[in-house]
């Protein structure tokens, strides 16, 4: 088990039950009692320090590296899952999968980043930066569930598009904005969900649905803390006080009216109990698609462009007539 570094208090409670448990078993010792009592302190401390999270804190925990990736939660939510690949016009980006899957009967087209769980699969994966390919198969698939009529569900979880200069060759931006254009007016439900980072237009041209969701402990905007930090201090040093002022949280992003809702994660973040996030995602996607689906996609389609239509304040100034 890692521990962040704000976990720390954690880790030597963690230590204790570990060396009771293995006292238990090797000398056939009941300490039940004992465990007991660590778990309820375990419990308290959790509550004590996952209730007053600073931004920096939740990214932190957004990119723990035993936190659960888009494939664990495909592959754990639908009995068989069918991954499709390539755009069809360049080559397949291992940064997006995607393919199709069922939940409880329901054919769903699922798309998502995925980072990789160890150094040479995150190599393989390129970190979740996805390059114009991985956007123009996303686009590929949801054009797919478009004519068989199955809803989208996309898993975001980037630090943001590949920036280098071959993806800038192949048409990075264009290639995020046509999904924009394209995802706007999709016949079928779209449900977006935000399972770790949530970075710029890396995360936004897979991001645009009828409802937007983020987990409890993610992170959602335009640019990085780390990245923020380097353009105004000229250093990575002030990425904490970025993290604030950007106010990336869910929470905050909920008080913009730029989600709908958060999905609470188990105690610690989704990594401390990956099979109940799993079981808690399920049910959430389940029951929104469920909502979805009684709709028209005329008026899902209607909701979708009003949604959008309404986020962020502005005001409109009279230009005076000249005399």
């Amino acid at each position: 088990m890692v521990f962040l570094e704000f976990e720390k208090p954690l880790e030597n409670l963690y230590g204790q039950l570990e060396k009771i448990r293995q006292i238990s078993e090797e000398g056939d010792i009941d300490v039940s009692d004992k465990i007991k009592e660590l778990e309820a302190k375990i419990k308290i401390k959790q509550k004590d320090i996952y209730s007053n999270l600073t931004g920096w804190q939740k990214v932190q925990l957004s990119r723990h590296p035993e936190r659960p990736y888009t494939l664990f939660y495909i592959k754990q939510m639908c009995k068989k899952f069918v991954e499709l690949h390539g755009d069809r016009k360049f080559k397949d980006d291992k940064a997006i999968v995607g393919g199709i899957g069922k939940i409880n009967g329901q054919p769903l087209v699922f798309i998502g980043h995925q980072k990789g769980v160890n150094t040479k699969m995150r190599q393989y994966r390129n970190f979740g930066m996805a390059n114009p390919e991985g956007y123009r198969k996303a686009l590929r698939l949801m054009k797919m569930a478009e004519r068989f009529g199955m809803p989208v569900i996309c898993l975001i979880d980037t630090p943001g598009a590949f920036p280098g200069l071959e993806a800038e060759e192949r048409g990075q931006a264009e290639a995020i904005a046509r999904n924009l254009f394209e995802m706007a007016q999709l016949k079928v439900p779209i449900l977006c969900y935000i399972i770790g980072e949530g970075a710029s237009g890396g995360a936004l041209g897979i991001g645009l649905g009828d409802r937007i969701f983020m987990l409890e402990n993610t992170w959602y905007s335009v640019i990085s803390p780390e990245s923020c930090s380097s353009i105004l201090w000229r250093s990575w040093d002030y990425k904490e006080q970025a993290a604030d002022a950007l106010k990336l949280t869910a929470d905050h992003m909920l008080e913009f009216g730029l989600i709908d809702e958060i999905v609470k994660e188990p105690a610690g973040g989704a990594h401390m109990e990956p099979d109940k996030m799993v079981k808690v995602l399920k049910a959430h996607i389940k029951k929104n698609v469920a909502e979805l689906m009684e709709l028209g996609a005329e008026e899902r389609i209607n909701n979708r462009l009003e949604k959008y239509s309404n986020m962020g304040e502005f005001d409109l100034v009279k230009s005076k007539k000249k005399k």
